[in-house]
This record gives structure tokens, C-alpha cells and sequence, in this order.
């Protein structure tokens, strides 16, 4: 299986492989501010966190995704990530179907996890290209993705149907291995630059 289940530590995130016993926490993530109500989104509602990750598991056996809880450092399950769309024979990934409580967001944890996640597809995996999508409206993941430092490549109009029926137009992002050492240069440097 390429790439293999991994667990990555940094800081102030945990990665672990996605496991059915962080279940109870990933509901009360879910429920921490209603993510799943968010309609350009897809995010599990609490009940159907235990179908997520079934879902996500289910990918995972037919080697199109690799899925990850996220942890505080104190251990607490916080949201979920993947690489998705693998494609083993040419070394590319997907970095998607990230969610994290709202608690959580806008500080260093989604920025050390890219960095993690990023590092091993680079540096152990030997990625030509990590990929980031996202629906063109949702200007808050879009931006987020640019500050990591990853290029547009461009819009695929109609790519998907939300659930609520609405057609998505997904943004596709990418970093490939020359862009490495400057998006993991200034990646650090976010992480340590005083926070206002």
C-alpha cells in the first residue's frame, strides 16, 4: 500500500491513522459550531461521524485514500484529514477533506499539519505533486491553501453535486517539489512568527 499508514507529530498537532475509537470526539467536533450545516462543505453532522469514518476506511482498503484523525497535543481528536485521490504509479496525492472544530481554527494547528503532511509526501513519499481542491466560493479554505503557498492551477466548472443539489466548481491548487523548500521555509516561519 503506498502510501502506508503513518503517524506524524508535531508541535501543537498530532496526526494518527482514522480509527473508529475517535469517534465520540470527532462528534463533538462536528457539533462545535455546526460545521455540517455549512452548505459548501461536507463535513459529517455528529450522528454520521461513525458513517464517515467508515466511508473514509472503506477509500482507504481500495487504496484511494489515506485518512487521519487530528489531535491537540493533549490528545483530543479535533478534526479529520486524508491523502485522497492517490495515484501510487505516478506519486501524487491529494490533501482534502479537512475539517476542524471551530475552537480550533485560525491558529497554528492547520498550518503545522500541512507542514507535516506535506513534508512526508515530499520528503519520505517522493511526491511529484501534492494537490489541494476546494469549491470556488469557499474563499476561507481557498485563502488558507494560498497562504500555504500552493499555485491555482485552475477551476473545473461543475465538478461535483453537493449534496443539497447545488453544482460545485472546484478550485485546484498544487505545490510540486521545487516549490518544496520555499512553501516549507515560509510554512515555518508562519509557525513561528508572534501571533496578534
Amino acid at each position: 500500500m503506498w502510501p502506508a499508514p503513518v503517524s506524524l507529530q508535531g508541535q501543537h498537532v498530532a496526526l494518527a491513522p482514522l480509527d473508529h475509537i475517535h469517534a465520540t470526539d470527532l462528534a463533538e467536533a462536528s457539533a462545535d459550531g455546526d460545521l455540517h450545516r455549512l452548505w459548501y462543505t461536507m463535513i459529517p453532522a455528529p450522528d454520521d461521524v461513525s458513517a464517515e469514518i467508515d466511508r473514509r476506511l472503506n477509500l482507504q482498503s481500495n487504496g484511494s485514500m489515506l485518512p487521519f484523525a487530528i489531535f491537540t497535543p493533549e490528545g483530543k481528536a479535533v478534526g479529520m484529514t486524508t491523502y485522497m485521490n492517490i495515484d501510487s504509479s505516478n506519486r501524487r496525492v491529494e490533501i482534502g477533506s479537512t475539517w476542524y472544530r471551530k475552537s480550533v481554527q485560525r491558529g497554528p494547528m492547520n498550518t503545522e499539519c500541512k507542514l507535516l503532511m506535506l513534508q512526508h509526501a515530499f520528503e519520505t513519499l517522493d511526491c511529484i505533486a501534492v494537490e489541494f481542491r476546494t469549491h470556488f466560493i469557499n474563499v476561507q479554505s481557498r485563502r488558507a491553501i494560498e497562504r500555504l503557498g500552493a499555485k491555482l492551477d485552475g477551476v473545473i466548472r461543475n465538478h461535483i453535486v453537493m449534496a443539497n443539489g447545488t453544482l460545485r466548481d472546484t478550485a485546484v491548487y498544487s505545490v510540486l517539489p521545487n516549490e518544496w523548500p520555499t512553501v516549507k521555509a515560509n510554512l515555518i516561519w508562519q509557525l513561528q512568527k508572534p501571533r496578534s
